[in-house]
């Protein structure tokens, strides 16, 4: 809770989700409500993760924000969404709780600093970290204790899904003003231990067509958009979730990557055209479906977001064998010492028959590098002052 000292930080991380059932397409573009449910698994933070620190203060005089160690601005309407509604729990839980005129605090000006440990913009879901932690952080320097779906939510869609761990459903509301559109756990991250999350990173760059700009095309020209939101995508949500409950391995892969190829075919139905995928998305795929051909069933799934990079399920019995597969079918370039990042994963050959079965031309240097985790919990409060990526002068400190 926020107390009356001079100066009050919070530090937090927040988690990056990938989506299993997607969202794409909104009803209500200011209070981000989207058309469609989505369910979604939440990554482990030692491996993907945004920090964020936030200060308040009775000697600044504006609001500002760092973003990865550079100043943006604050006036951002999204960002100032967040804080706007975040300010407005605070009052509203003072003026529920207590007689007294609300604190001095609540009228504070706050500084924020963020770092992502992943490339921003690159279909990796840096906007919903980075949004969750910016609500969370907000909500503990300003002693909001209410429910953070809202206040994410403002600043991306996907954002409030990682405000919970393990497995987690942003349920699409049909009131209008959104108090129904809020994200729950459908299960833990304890839940399904063997599950390991594998991103193959195909490109660092930022993408051509923002996920905005791409949904809002979507809404206005894809006839299949509205089809797979009315008509499949309540029928998969509740699919999905049993197979999450049951820890249905083949059922879960299948559906995630239909979904993912759905979500793919509304994005080509939207005129203009938008692809997300390149060619060596195209060729992950076709590595996927190869490698469980040859197995005679499920054992690996790819989903891919707004974005060229693939997220590979799979269970970490099969985790050794899929890695050699992709070794062997996209040599790494220079850095292949670096090429595996975050879980150890041990060698493991490749068998002549899986060679053979896989039948594809060696792409060198296709995929940079492949992180290696997962399914984690939700946002964490750092204690550690040393944590704080802010000073006792409210400036970031020196990059180390």
């Amino acid at each position: 809770m926020a107390s009356e000292k001079p100066l009050v930080a919070v530090t937090c991380t927040a988690p990056v989700n990938i989506a299993v059932i997607k969202y794409w397409g909104k009803r209500d573009e200011e209070l981000i409500l989207p058309i469609n449910s989505s369910l979604s698994v939440t990554l482990h933070q030692d491996q993907l993760k945004t920090t964020t620190t936030a200060v308040i203060s009775k000697d600044f005089t504006e609001d500002r924000i760092w973003l990865n160690g550079r100043e943006e601005d604050i006036g951002q309407p999204r960002i100032q969404a967040c804080l706007r509604e975040i300010r407005r729990l605070a009052r509203e839980q003072r003026s529920d709780n207590e007689e007294d005129p609300p604190p001095p605090s609540l009228s504070y000006k706050v500084h924020i600093a963020s770092v992502n440990n992943f490339p921003t913009a690159t279909g990796l879901a840096s906007s919903a970290a980075g949004y969750a932690c910016l609500a969370y952080s907000l909500a503990r320097v300003y002693g909001v204790e209410s429910d953070l779906s809202e206040v994410a939510r403002r600043g991306s869609g996907s954002a409030c899904r990682s405000l919970y761990g393990g497995f987690v459903e942003w349920q699409m509301g049909e009131q209008a003003d959104g108090k129904d559109s809020i994200a729950r756990q459908v299960a833990p991250e304890s839940h399904w231990p063997e599950l390991r999350v594998l991103v193959l990173v195909v490109s660092a760059e930022k993408k051509l067509t923002g996920s905005t700009v791409g949904m809002q095309t979507s809404m206005e020209t894809s006839p299949l958009l509205r089809f797979r939101a009315e008509v499949v995508v309540p029928a998969r949500m509740a699919e999905m979730i049993r197979y999450v409950k049951e820890r249905n391995f083949q059922g879960f892969g299948q559906l995630t990557m239909k979904d993912s190829n759905q979500f793919h075919a509304t994005c080509l139905d939207t005129f203009p055209p938008i692809s997300y995928l390149n060619d060596i998305s195209r060729r992950i795929i076709h590595l996927v479906h190869r490698f469980n051909a040859h197995h005679g069933q499920t054992k690996v799934a790819y989903t891919f977001d707004a974005g060229p990079n693939a997220v590979i399920f799979t269970l970490d019995d099969t985790v050794a064998e899929f890695v050699a597969a992709v070794r062997h079918s996209f040599p790494p370039g220079s850095n292949g010492d670096k090429f595996l990042k975050g879980l150890p994963v041990r060698p493991a050959p490749l068998s002549e028959e899986l060679k053979a079965a896989l039948g594809m031309e060696p792409t060198p240097g296709g995929i940079k590098y492949i992180i290696v985790t997962q399914v984690g919990p939700g946002p964490q409060i750092l204690d550690h002052p040393h944590a704080h990526l802010l000073g006792p002068d409210g400036l970031p400190k020196p990059m180390p």
